[in-house]
């Protein structure tokens, strides 16, 4: 009995571990500025050859303000929220500014609001819940592909490390040889072994560490 009791107990917290770890949006139809290729993004509206161009020198961009700020006069702020449908830098739900989370094609004031109030998320599971009050599935399942929750490099599954833009089995090997991260700064440390600063910055801003 106490074996039994003991296995339940184990498989609960193993349960409540998954269910903790962050992971980025389901992602179907917004590519991404820093891992698009050069013909996906000339095959996007309101861009052409030399957009693109400066887009892939400019690239990484940290925030959905810094490619806004890199198109800024051309095209027009009108065909930049069109082109936001299309193409984003995805937000940290739970450290976006007010004017990044406004940037989120189809979210305003209110909606706005609502993000910043379920604060802090532990998981995509939970956005999906509580903005899922406001609007029907298919609403939360496009607005799902701007936003992620950082992943906690300790515990995360390989299918959530890989979730990362830009992360490949490669890189998956070497976010798991060096766990346990003790500090971001031991991340940054072994990680930036393999990519410059630029990239390093980027893959930081998907991930956390529970102290």
């Amino acid at each position: 009995m106490l074996l039994h009791r003991t296995i339940f107990v184990l498989t609960s917290l193993s349960i409540g571990l998954s269910v903790a770890h962050a992971e980025v949006g389901k992602n179907t139809s917004v590519l991404n500025p820093n891992t698009a290729g050069r013909e996906e993004l000339l095959a996007l509206p309101h861009l052409n050859e030399t957009l693109v161009e400066s887009l892939l020198d400019e690239r990484p961009f940290l925030s959905p303000v810094a490619l806004e700020k890199a198109l800024a006069g051309s095209p027009s702020e009108d065909a930049r929220r069109k082109l936001f449908q299309k193409l984003f830098v995805p937000i940290n739900l739970n450290t976006a500014s007010r004017e990044e989370i406004l940037l989120v094609p189809g979210v305003g004031p209110r909606m706005a609001h609502e993000f910043e109030e379920y604060r802090p998320y532990k998981a995509m599971a939970q956005f999906r819940r509580e903005i899922g009050k406001y609007v029907d599935d298919e609403e939360v399942a496009r607005l799902e592909q701007y936003v992620f929750v950082p992943i906690e490099l300790n515990t995360v599954s390989e299918d959530d490390i890989l979730s990362i833009p830009g992360v490949g089995k490669r890189m998956l090997h070497e976010f798991l040889e060096y766990r346990p991260y003790r500090s971001l700064e031991q991340f940054r440390r072994e990680i930036g072994k393999y990519v410059d600063d630029e990239e390093l910055a980027r893959l930081e801003r998907y991930v956390t560490l529970e102290q």
